[in-house]
């Protein structure tokens, strides 16, 4: 299992953050909103930040399940459960 963190910040930015928050997971930048518009978290290029959503793909890049963010405190280990359902440990 891989998990991705992506956001439209630079990558310099997404550096310092994932080191002060102590991430064991990549952060990517999107700068020019792609992924964000392939996948339904940013509706055009002039947003300035893309929608909370998580999406679980598969080895081949099949969108698995998909989840729009309302509680963040909770959203991580709820997906991870998930994961764990559906790809084992």
């Amino acid at each position: 299992m891989t998990i991705v963190g992506v956001s439209f910040d630079a990558p310099e930015d997404n550096q310092a953050w994932k080191d002060a928050q102590g991430f064991q997971f990549e952060l990517w930048s999107d700068t020019n909103r792609d992924l964000a518009l392939h996948y339904g978290a940013a509706s055009g290029t002039a947003q300035s930040w893309a929608a909370r959503v998580t999406r679980l793909l598969d080895g081949e890049g099949t969108l698995v399940l998909e989840y729009a963010v309302t509680d963040i405190a909770n959203h991580p280990q709820h997906v991870l459960e998930d994961c764990q359902l559906l790809f084992g440990d």
